[in-house]
């Protein structure tokens, strides 16, 4: 298999674009999980607005988020999957900059409630928890991604360069 410039790239930012997501959720972890989370590191959901190699970057960071935090299984495939659904729709509608928080914040508000019932059997209505991921989520996406895409608009030609 040849290795071209661009895939070194996407690899690349992929990976690190992966491990800025699990560290952020872990030194946030007290926040980051639960019926009422916050999960900072989804701010890096925007990032298939610059750079399609945050669709895997995103998705592999939650799952080793969630390996290494000791989520339980449930969680780990299906968090996983809310996000990679999310990051896929965000690139999606990357031609409409102020559409791609939507994707991620209506993948997780509607699964990981879910998840938060058979996983780890809590009690609150699955609309509760829709409302409360919810908040969390467009927290996180919608007010700090988007204000993490503004200051990475003014950069974009340097940080994110193709090869």
């Amino acid at each position: 298999m040849k290795t071209t410039n661009k895939t070194v790239y996407l690899m690349t930012y992929g990976a690190a674009i992966a491990a800025i997501y699990v560290a952020l959720t872990m030194i946030f972890a007290p926040i980051s999980f639960g019926p009422v989370q916050f999960r900072i590191s989804e701010a890096l959901c925007i990032l298939p607005f610059f750079t399609p190699a945050a669709v895997p970057g995103v998705a592999i960071g939650c799952l080793l988020a969630n390996i290494f935090c000791g989520a339980m299984l449930p969680d780990v495939v299906f968090g996983t999957l809310a996000t990679l659904i999310g990051a896929v729709g965000s690139y999606a509608v990357r031609k409409h900059k102020w559409l791609v928080c939507i994707p991620p914040i209506l993948s997780n508000s509607l699964i990981i409630p879910f998840v938060l019932r058979y996983a780890y059997g809590a009690e609150d209505m699955i609309f509760y928890m829709m409302i409360t991921v919810g908040i969390g989520e467009i927290l996180a996406i919608g007010v700090l991604g988007n204000g993490l895409m503004v200051v990475l608009e003014r950069y974009k030609s340097l940080i994110f360069k193709t090869a």
